[in-house]
């Protein structure tokens, strides 16, 4: 596709995209609404969605940033509460199951002292008795 054919094509879904959003900003009841028509063409923040072009627009059509901004702070809201109670929930579980492991591996470590045969070497006599200790604190 030639770069003079690809602007036109471009140039007509901009157009048919600012005839949609200019169909839905348009007043339902005789002129009671307070949407912005269409010819009202201010320089506000808002108002820059008609005029805005992107370097990567593409075929499906964009909101407004206004819409865009006011649909995401409501789902976003409930979707970080959810989010946020799952991660709690998850957390608490996570340490307990490392707590649980942890105390595993030291009633491990300690079987594998006192079934040795023979006699301890001193730093082994010094963990098994603390392990006990630890153990029995818990």
């Amino acid at each position: 596709m030639t770069s003079f054919a690809s602007s036109v094509e471009h140039m007509k879904l901009r157009a048919e995209r600012e005839a949609k959003w200019c169909e839905l900003s348009t007043p339902k009841n005789d002129g009671s609404s307070k949407k912005r028509k269409c010819g009202d063409v201010s320089h506000s923040a808002s108002s820059k969605a008609i005029e805005a072009d992107s370097a990567d627009d593409d075929e499906a059509t964009t909101c407004p940033p206004d819409v865009k901004a006011a649909n995401a702070c409501s789902k976003k809201t409930m979707v970080e509460g959810k989010e946020l109670c799952e991660f709690q929930t998850m957390w608490t579980i996570k340490k307990q199951d490392l707590g649980l492991k942890e105390r595993v591996s030291k009633m491990k470590l300690l079987d594998s002292l006192i079934a040795k045969q023979g006699p301890l070497a001193d730093y082994e006599e010094a963990l098994k008795k603390k392990l006990i200790n630890e153990l029995m604190s818990d």
